[in-house]
């Protein structure tokens, strides 16, 4: 399996939210471009700056540094020190390699890609329809499910892609600003079985039991016999990030995840979650329910 060594996710987030700036700044790529040159007058970087090179940056087609963004604020007249450190630290790690790499042999690069997105956000808002979040999986439960959806995959595979969601659960309990989760899980999902091994679902609403007292988690049910809502469209996760930084939506199917990017596009999952969660159990009641299937 081929792995992309650049979070092509993390560029995208980079590019749209310079071009977002540059429009707000009212300036063209060319004069954008002017201003870099001006800028560097005097330097080896004197009028390297094009259009066309612009363009590709804010599409993703090409790199930037961390001093060419500071530059580029500068000329847009942005000042706020969160923008600058959350895009200067966003170029710089447009091409760090992060742990999954050590799991690239089965991380495939969508994958790769939602796991530096995971570890940049500052939230996650989840609806889970039919499987318990991936944050929020007992060891044995996510290779049962992973095993169940990867069938071309051999058994140290499984092992190794179960290990690979379980280390992506420690942006929950990092030290520095802690991932925030909202998850609502649909009912159907905490009445799943499986066969010969009760065990697994028994471990695991244990578990949803504990993270629902977690400070920086909240969890919900949709019960089944909840009102048509957004959510019966499918499961999505909307991945939030500090700063300037665009909100992402994630879609699952077996080939990986897919991505949904642009502001409007967005905000209609966001809109859709608000819903959900009003359609949902209170936590209370939710981890009453919970408790009742143990």
């Amino acid at each position: 399996m081929s792995y992309q060594p650049v979070p092509t996710v993390r560029r995208r987030r980079l590019g749209s939210t310079l071009r977002k700036l540059r429009t707000e700044a009212g300036m063209t790529l060319d004069a954008a471009a002017d201003a870099l040159n001006a800028a560097a007058n005097g330097s080896s970087d004197a009028r390297r700056w094009t259009a066309p090179k612009l363009s590709r940056i804010e599409n993703a087609n090409a790199t930037i540094r961390t001093t060419e963004v500071e530059t580029l604020l500068r000329a847009y007249a942005v000042t706020d020190p969160g923008t600058r450190i959350a895009l200067e630290g966003l170029a710089k790690d447009a091409g760090k390699r992060g742990w999954w790499q050590t799991y690239r042999g089965v991380v495939g690069p969508a994958y790769a890609d939602y796991i530096s997105l995971e570890s940049d956000a500052e939230s996650v808002r989840d609806y889970a329809s039919l499987v318990v979040p991936g944050l929020l999986q007992t060891a044995d439960y996510a290779r049962e499910t992973i095993a169940a959806n990867a069938v071309a995959r051999t058994a140290s595979e499984v092992d190794a892609l179960a290990e690979v969601r379980l280390a992506r659960q420690a942006v929950l309990t990092r030290s520095c600003h802690p991932l925030r989760l909202w998850a609502v899980i649909h009912e159907a999902a905490l009445r799943r079985r499986f066969t010969g091994r009760p065990g697994i679902m028994a471990a695991q609403l244990k578990r949803l039991l504990d993270v629902a007292d977690w400070p920086t988690v909240t969890l919900q049910v949709m019960p089944i016999d909840a009102a048509p809502n957004p959510g019966d469209a499918g499961a999505f996760t909307l991945v939030a990030f500090p700063g300037p930084m665009p909100d992402v939506v994630t879609q699952e199917n077996l080939r990986g995840p897919i991505y949904v990017e642009g502001v409007d596009d967005v905000n209609v999952f966001a809109d859709a979650f608000g819903h959900i969660v009003d359609c949902a159990l209170s936590t209370d009641a939710t981890k009453a329910l919970i408790a009742g299937l143990v």
